[in-house]
Order: C-alpha cells, then sequence, then structure tokens
C-alpha cells in the first residue's frame, strides 16, 4: 500500500488533486493511503511552495498545479 499525501491549504486545485488520485488509484485496483495536509508549516517542512503538492512514501513526486492522470498512473505502478 503506497502512503500518499497531498499538500495543500484546502483550495479547489488540491481538492481536485485527491479527488483524482483515488479515481486512478481504484480504476487501476492499487490500495493508498490518503492524508490530506493542510497546516502551513507541515507542508513548509516538505519545502513545497506552491500547491497542490502530492508526497508518496515520504518523497516529494509533484508540487503546483493538478497533476495528469498519466502522471499518477506512473506513480501508482
Amino acid at each position: 500500500m503506497k502512503s500518499i499525501k497531498v499538500l495543500g491549504t484546502g483550495c479547489a486545485n488540491c481538492k481536485t488533486t485527491l479527488k483524482l488520485i483515488e479515481e486512478v488509484a481504484a480504476a487501476n485496483g492499487v490500495a493508498v493511503q490518503l492524508e490530506k495536509v493542510e497546516e502551513i508549516k507541515d507542508i513548509m517542512r516538505y519545502g513545497v511552495m506552491s500547491t497542490p503538492g502530492v508526497v508518496i512514501d515520504g518523497r516529494v513526486v509533484h508540487a503546483g498545479g493538478i497533476p495528469g492522470r498519466d502522471k499518477i498512473v506512473g506513480w501508482l505502478t
């Protein structure tokens, strides 16, 4: 199971990113543990300056803008 954190203060792009990751994981039969991180101090610990940010298994894989479905599939496989 992959541990995925979506970093963002609650903007529409952050919510869309979270939902998109859920959808792609379900469509590909990948078990994920999703967490939303909204506290600025917690987001800054990852060095992400532009949200939404995505952290998978402790590693930042994306920052700024909504990731595409193909990109998410690549993270999950």
